[in-house]
């Protein structure tokens, strides 16, 4: 019995290490698959015309992205910082007196039960004082800055019918036992691509850009599950 949970424990550890040797490449991410282009339809033949839409060269104009499947680099230049503070400060203070009143040309005194606690028994009035006051102070401040540099190269998805581009890609980066991601989706102008077939990201409308990494390194600056457990709103204390 003890030799064959030997051997059970054996091989699990070799089935674990030999998938830890295993190198299942980077991840593609179907959302950012590159766009093939698509072949126009055949030319009519015998139409009497010289010029054949779709079947163009461009002579004098420079070579940028204008068709589903044509690639264009984007410049990452993304820079941001947030700063925010708050400081509140409220006060509130209230008082009431009343007086005993005179009625019928007397002011009312009157005595009550010894069984009523913390209440004078005797010589007693309608007279009474309230008084409240309340304070309130807090102070709060966030700050954030984000940078990121570089450039990706994407396909053109779609041309919309305003003649804008929509443009999507992915990189992947093997660096040091992990894989490095960039990937970048939006809306491109015709009028802000360079002649050399560029466009910055700032002048990407409705732009999805995120880097993301995963692998040893990317494993060794996580929280593990227990560890984002006692930091969530599930922890009660």
């Amino acid at each position: 019995m003890k030799r064959q949970i030997i051997l059970i424990v054996l091989a699990l550890v070799a089935a674990f290490v030999l998938s830890g040797c295993q190198s299942t490449g980077p991840k593609r991410d179907a959302e950012y698959a590159p766009m093939r282009p698509v072949m126009p339809p055949p030319a009519p033949s015998g139409n009497g015309s010289i010029y054949q839409a779709g079947y163009e060269m461009i002579w004098f104009e420079d070579i940028v992205a204008r068709r589903v499947g044509d690639l264009l680099t984007v410049t990452l230049v993304e820079n941001t910082q947030a700063n925010k503070s708050a400081s509140t400060t409220t006060a509130k203070t209230g008082e009431v007196s009343v007086t005993n009143p005179t009625l019928f040309g007397s002011t009312p005194q009157f005595n009550v039960p010894d069984i009523i606690p913390l209440v004078s028994n005797t010589d007693n009035n309608l007279a009474f004082d309230l008084s409240s006051s309340n304070d309130f102070s807090g102070d709060g401040s966030a700050s954030q800055s984000n940078a990121l540099s570089g450039n990706i190269t994407v396909t053109v998805v779609e041309v919309l019918p305003n003649r804008n581009l929509y443009v999507r890609g992915e990189k992947r980066i093997g660096i040091n036992q992990g894989y490095e991601y960039v990937r970048l989706a939006g809306i491109v102008r015709p009028q802000d691509i360079t002649p050399q077939n560029t466009v910055q990201s700032t002048r990407i409308a409705d732009p999805t850009i995120s880097y993301v990494g995963e692998g040893a390194l990317a494993d060794a600056n996580s929280q593990g599950w227990l560890t984002r457990f006692f930091n969530s709103a599930l922890f009660p204390f």
